[in-house]
């Protein structure tokens, strides 16, 4: 089981704003650390997992959640 330190709900933002509140909050966080992301946006299905290559970033994975996706991504070092 993945423990989330954080949340981050971008649920009616469109491209490129969740990926870019993700790369803002990931700042924060200590390298492990694991961002759960919500958004609706179609895009960011393939959005968030090149964000997570180009920066460095785990994608965990993703799942649906009610009319939304939940993503994890695990910061890296």
């Amino acid at each position: 089981m993945t423990e989330i330190k954080e949340t981050l709900d971008a649920i009616g933002l469109l491209c490129p704003l969740p990926v870019l509140k993700a790369r803002k909050r990931l700042k924060s966080l200590q390298p492990g650390h694991v961002l759960q992301l919500l958004a609706d946006d179609p895009a960011a299905v393939i959005d968030v997992p090149h964000f997570c290559n180009e920066a460095g970033h785990e994608f965990v994975g993703h799942s649906e959640g009610a009319g939304h996706q939940i993503y994890l991504i695990r910061k890296g070092g």
